[in-house]
């Protein structure tokens, strides 16, 4: 699946009618708001994938970069930006171990539902890593500037309910600092063979719980909004 994520455009085009079900009721944005300003900020978007969060945020700021891994990605990513003005954003291919970027270019740095790669593609040395990412998102903030990690708290689940594979980062970026808030971010889909294949695509066989409302079918989420100011 991970290689199909980073080289398939199938994949990247399943992903984005995924994600484009998330957040039915719009609570991401306001959260995100809550936690920094946008307004007239120059934003690094780590991660940005198929350009969810890059187009919620780009109407507020001065300026956005957005980065993923993936060309496929980015390029759907890059589409939908493309729909949006002022044509005040950048998309471009980096990782976020090593940013390509100067010392104190950025009001705030956001990264959604990807940040935990750094802590799990190095599972022998995962703390190090972690830090390292860390130390190089905060070169490339201005002082004062905030980095926030969007991450899920479960799927299918009306609580937050970690998945098992985040527990020990999660529990790292809680010791190191950073506050944190969760929201619901339910998915709401056309119809019950919308949400079974495409909850299917990505979670696998998992029984996740879903139930139709007047709105179609809804799932469950919670997702984690976690932030450190630097000074």
């Amino acid at each position: 699946m991970s290689n199909n994520f980073y080289r398939d455009s199938d994949f990247a085009k399943t992903y984005q009618a995924l994600v484009d079900r998330e957040d039915y009721e719009q609570n991401l944005l306001p959260a995100i708001q809550k936690i920094t300003s946008l307004n007239d900020k120059d934003i690094l978007e780590l991660g940005a994938g198929t350009g969810r969060v890059s187009c919620l945020i780009t109407p507020h700021t001065s300026s956005l970069i957005a980065t993923d891994l993936s060309h496929y990605m980015l390029s759907l990513g890059k589409n939908s930006l493309s729909k949006l003005a002022p044509g005040n954003w950048h998309v471009t291919l980096a990782a976020h171990q090593a940013l390509p970027f100067p010392d104190n270019n950025f009001d705030s740095v956001i990264s959604g539902w990807s940040f935990h790669d750094v802590a799990l593609g190095f599972p022998d040395n995962w703390q190090t890593a972690l830090d390292q990412a860390v130390t190089g998102v905060a070169r490339v903030l201005r002082p004062g500037g905030k980095i926030i990690l969007i991450e899920s708290l479960g799927t299918g689940f009306e609580s937050p309910y970690p998945p098992d594979d985040l527990a020990e980062y999660l529990d790292a970026l809680d010791a190191n600092g950073f506050e944190s808030v969760w929201i619901r971010t339910d998915y709401c889909f056309n119809n019950m063979a919308e949400a079974e294949k495409l909850i299917g695509f990505f979670f696998g066989d998992r029984p996740i719980p879903m139930w139709e409302s007047d709105r179609g079918v809804i799932v469950p989420e919670c997702t984690g909004l976690w932030w450190k100011k630097f000074e």
